[in-house]
């Protein structure tokens, strides 16, 4: 990464010259993954009408979505299209909010020269933006605790650094992968999984401790559901540990009711997973204990609407731990629509240019 986009990117900004980062698969050059039709259209204006001018833009139906992979889609252009140079492109940021209807890009030029990629940049507008809006809704949740993504299991891997590009855009910038933060120069995170845990037959203690000889400058935070009784547990390994344990991770399923549940009353709430009533007794458990320097940690089903439940509610929660509801796409569908030819509007029924004060002339080259 160059020197300025490291300096962009501590000082909490996402610029435009981080089109150096994306790494693109030259087979996009060759229509490799365009729509068959638009390759088709290509050659067909090729060889009978070439030179028209055309104007398209970029949209999606939804209020309040951040806007991302727009960068990436102008350095799509600026890499794949013929003749870059004479694309006129206006453009939003990442990281903008935008509503139903509003263009966050538009491009003129030959339909020869750039029409091919529309598919490609409705797939990256499309993906990018549903994350981030997912990482925002989740951000404005959290009112300012501590997240990271654990997203890298819930999806086919080869979206790991687009997804963690546009987390990163949206507030989270902490993941469980390198490939997550490639584009942002942050490595990925983490201590323990369950499989660490098992393969020291269920020996908890055994696990940290073996985990604090491999990575000694990392400090503990051990996963601590193992065996379903996290109150126990967490308590037994902070008397081991004492202050090498910097925290305990909570990750019990759904299906599950913690066994410090065995002898309680839990008709007034539901007791499954990682529920708030047992992070309040963990809490307290530790704290009676002496251990309040345990930080805790919680994973497994949280959105952002049960995050705000609880930052609302103050649960004791030092870290949240999010997978799959920051990848899931119900959110956002992008659009790309011809809109001029030659100047003059020509849409089909219904479409027609959206006018826009928010966009920005995007120069050529982008650095």
């Amino acid at each position: 990464m160059e020197e300025l986009e490291i300096k962009l990117k501590e000082a909490g900004k996402i610029s435009r010259l981080t089109n150096r980062t994306f790494h693109f698969d030259s087979r996009i050059g060759e229509g490799y993954y365009s729509a068959n039709y638009f390759l088709k259209s290509r050659e067909i204006v090729e060889r009978k009408m070439p030179g028209h001018i055309v104007l398209e833009q970029w949209f999606q139906r939804k209020d309040d979505v951040m806007a991302c992979g727009i960068d990436e889609s102008i350095a799509i252009l600026h890499t794949f299209a013929r003749h870059p140079e004479s694309l006129e492109i206006e453009a939003l940021n990442d990281g903008d909010i935008v509503n139903a209807g509003e263009p966050v890009l538009k491009v003129k030029g030959r339909y020869e020269d750039f029409g091919f990629l529309e598919s490609i940049i409705d797939g990256i507008l499309t993906r990018r933006s549903a994350v981030a809006t997912n990482v925002m809704k989740v951000v404005r949740a959290l009112r300012g605790t501590d997240c990271f993504s654990m997203a890298d299991r819930q999806d086919d891997y080869l979206t790991q650094r687009g997804d963690g590009y546009a987390t990163y855009v949206a507030g989270i910038k902490k993941f469980s992968t390198d490939a997550q933060g490639a584009w942002v120069g942050v490595k990925g995170m983490g201590t323990m999984p369950h499989a660490l845990i098992e393969i020291c037959g269920g020996d908890i203690v055994k696990a940290a401790e073996a985990y604090e000889e491999v990575f000694p400058e990392n400090g503990v935070t051990a996963l601590i559901d193992y065996h379903n009784n996290v109150v126990r547990d967490s308590v037994e390994l902070a008397k081991h540990l004492g202050r090498r344990l910097r925290g305990v991770r909570v990750d019990t399923s759904k299906s599950l009711i913690d066994h410090y549940f065995d002898d309680k009353d839990t008709s007034a709430f539901d007791p499954h997973g990682v529920c708030k009533e047992l992070i309040y007794a963990l809490r307290k458990a530790l704290d009676d204990n002496g251990f309040d320097y345990v930080k805790i940690t919680v994973s497994s089903g949280f959105t952002a609407e049960k995050i705000d439940e609880w930052t609302k509610e103050g649960v004791p929660v030092d870290t949240y731990g999010v997978g799959t509801s920051l990848v899931e796409n119900s959110t956002v569908g992008y659009t790309g629509d011809l809109v001029e030819l030659d100047g003059r509007p020509e849409a089909k029924e219904g479409r027609g240019e959206i006018a826009s004060d928010r966009l920005k002339k995007v120069p050529y080259p982008i650095y």
